[in-house]
């Protein structure tokens, strides 16, 4: 859905990673791990960016300033209004859980599993995260898991910060189900690790984000897949690297 958000606040919460909280209609988000298509003055395709958190009227973005279109984003001010796409992607399943989900986020593959969490939590599940990314000064939404009820760990590549390594060093023994965001790397290897069931996160380049154009077409063990429309979360039995 097609509608138009204003800019509540826009804060950074590292050098390069900033929050956007913006008020509008958030009536077609109806799942964790669906995203949003953000339409920018001057550019010719919109910007996919996962929803971190939302409630009626409310939806927060975490994005990363990487490119000239996430610059313009870093520089919008309170009061300014957006065109977003809504409703975008098919997001976690919450039912194939079990009892002690484990979630795994990298970078900025870590805003979906916050709504995820709330939704796991409210299903009376036993919440574990691990947050990964490749030193202290990156290291954002801690505080946030663990203010919802989350057991937390966090790794860094170098060491700085918590369990020296990986997402994948700092996996919990028990649990029943993985749930992962993050570059493809990361979810290969969480793949490899992963003891269970899973469902996993994927990040693709897109031109329209609603499964019109196929540009974000891949390869399942059940046939072609549009990351935008049938993803971006594949269960782990379709994977093919």
């Amino acid at each position: 859905m097609q509608g138009f958000f204003t800019i509540h606040k826009n804060t950074p919460l590292t050098e390069s990673v900033y929050k956007m909280e913006l008020w509008g209609d958030t009536s077609c988000i109806t799942k964790a791990g669906q995203f949003v298509n953000v339409k920018l003055a001057g550019k010719f395709l919109r910007r996919p960016i996962s929803v971190h958190d939302v409630s009626d009227g409310k939806l927060t973005i975490i994005y990363k300033v990487v490119g000239k279109g996430t610059e313009q984003m870093r520089k919008m001010k309170p009061g300014e209004v957006l065109d977003i796409l809504t409703g975008l992607g098919n997001g976690y399943d919450t039912t194939l859980s079990g009892e002690k989900p484990l979630l795994l986020g990298g970078g900025v593959g870590v805003p979906p599993l916050y709504n995820l969490a709330k939704r796991l939590l409210a299903e009376g599940k036993k919440v574990s995260v691990v947050l990964g990314f490749n030193t202290k000064s990156e290291v954002f939404c801690e505080e946030e898991f663990k203010s919802l009820g989350c057991s937390v760990t966090v790794t860094t590549v170098d060491g700085s910060y918590g369990v020296k390594g990986f997402v994948t060093d700092g996996m919990a023994e028990d649990y029943s189900y993985i749930y992962t965001c993050g570059p493809e790397p990361m979810l290969k290897a969480v793949y490899s690790a992963s003891k269970t069931s899973g469902q996993f996160s994927f990040e693709e380049r897109m031109g329209c984000g609603f499964g019109a154009c196929m540009g974000c077409t891949c390869k399942t063990k059940y046939g072609n897949k549009r990351i935008c429309k049938d993803g971006p979360v594949l269960q782990k039995e379709e994977i093919i690297w």
